[in-house]
């Protein structure tokens, strides 16, 4: 068996024997597959696809190709949340203070930016000191203590899905269910979760394009779930248009702050009560979705979810004080709208380009972030516009590439004479 005869079985839209997945994970980790060799089997599977059987072979794989983590002397129930990607998804910095002031424990692993889409790790590295490399034991200890954890993906755990997910980023192959479904399972697998809630999100700023291959990815996601003994519940949300107001690591913070002491918006607040009264669900708390939500909104109002974010930064060594004036970029330049109407369009992978050409998110592996910089929306789709509106303002530290992105956020608008029809955030629960 050897590498190439694997590619070419791939190139050649063939199916791949449990052996052949093995021996490639294996043999990437051990180092005697290069990256190129990697990266041209990653891109047949992105081109080619993998059926159902070959997933769940990939995901295995990938899972079992470091430690598995074992969390059930913290609790019997350890439920995790976990987002397919898309641009302002700030959802996982807002729920799980939320989870945690239920007395739920969080136990959460969190990726880095993907292509335009933005990763968790990153936004909670814009925070000075904040520690995302805790060991093993340290991030269990958190939890007995604080009730969460939030870091980063050990170089233990799911090793395999650490260097393609890295990988995939830099050759173009992040919208591809077989891979993505891996990605994602294979960390949960490996991360000691039982009960576990997705947010597959669809639409222009995400990896699926449409509901339905959402709940075709959905589908997948829930099996190889009820494969390894996780009880899983998918929720398709919309990605047309950016979550909530801010693009950007500090900016994304910033916005959670505010919602985390109730300053929410709509489309923001909707997600994060269809995902967390899901989570209080499946932690045996109440089967009562709307009083579930009802018991979200009492927390964010009484302060309790509030808390247990700042109790969670300090535990993590990141500085609080930094959390009240938040760093901002040396240039915020202001948008203006050409022409008077409605926004029609918000074209969330156009924003994300945007925001990923001003150093938001990283083009190559090595490439280091901006922290402050992004995009601040003033106008949403359905908003009112008039000509020489601000629409969105932009965040940067570099000259150059101002001009560019202001031209990208006015391309992503669409403006109508006449009001559009509303649609919702929340598309399906699988």
């Amino acid at each position: 068996m050897n590498i190439l005869d694997i590619i070419a079985k791939k190139r050649d839209k063939k199916e791949l024997s449990k052996e052949e997945i093995d021996y490639f994970i294996s043999k990437y980790i051990s180092g005697e597959i290069t990256d190129y060799q990697a990266a041209a089997l990653v891109m047949a599977i992105y081109i080619n696809g993998m059926n159902y059987e070959e997933t769940k072979n990939l995901t295995l794989a990938m899972a079992h190709s470091g430690k598995t983590l074992d969390l059930s002397d913290i609790s019997k129930t350890i439920i995790d949340k976990h987002s397919s990607g898309g641009v302002g998804d700030k959802v996982t910095l807002i729920l799980m203070p939320i989870v945690a002031s239920f007395g739920i424990p969080v136990a959460k692993m969190s990726g880095r930016g993907l292509g335009i889409t933005g990763g968790t790790i990153d936004k909670l590295e814009s925070i000075p000191g904040y520690k995302t490399d805790l060991s093993l034991d340290e991030f269990k200890k958190n939890i007995k203590e604080i009730g969460i954890s939030l870091i980063g993906q050990t170089e233990n755990l799911a090793p395999a899905d650490k260097k393609i997910y890295a990988l995939r980023d830099t050759i173009s192959c992040t919208e591809s269910i077989p891979l993505i479904a891996s990605s994602i399972m294979s960390k949960k697998i490996a991360a000691g979760a039982n009960k576990l809630v997705l947010e597959v999100t669809c639409g222009s700023g995400a990896f699926m394009k449409t509901k339905e291959d959402a709940e075709t990815l959905s589908k997948v996601m829930s099996k190889i779930g009820e494969l390894a003994g996780i009880e899983t519940v998918c929720v398709i949300t919309n990605m047309e248009q950016p979550i909530g107001k801010n693009i950007g690591n500090a900016l994304e913070v910033e916005e959670a702050l505010k919602a985390l002491q109730g300053e929410m918006e709509e489309d923001v607040k909707e997600i994060v009560l269809c995902l967390g009264a899901q989570i209080i669900k499946l932690a045996g708390i109440s089967t009562d979705i709307e009083k579930n939500k009802e018991m979200i909104l009492e927390n964010l109002k009484n302060g309790k979810a509030y808390r247990k974010f700042i109790e969670l930064i300090e535990k993590q060594h990141g500085n609080v004080e930094y959390l009240n004036h938040i760093e901002k970029a040396k240039q915020i330049i202001p948008v203006k709208a050409d022409k008077s109407g409605y926004v029609e369009k918000l074209r969330a992978e156009t924003i994300g380009r945007a925001a990923l050409g001003l150093g938001a998110g990283r083009v190559k592996k090595e490439d280091k972030i901006d922290y402050t910089c992004g995009i601040v929306l003033e106008k949403k789709i359905w908003d009112k516009v008039s000509v020489g509106d601000t629409l969105a303002y932009v965040h940067s530290n570099k000259e150059e590439n101002i001009e560019e992105a202001i031209e990208k956020v006015k391309e992503a608008y669409g403006i109508a004479e006449k009001e559009p029809e509303r649609y919702v955030d929340i598309l399906n629960i699988i």
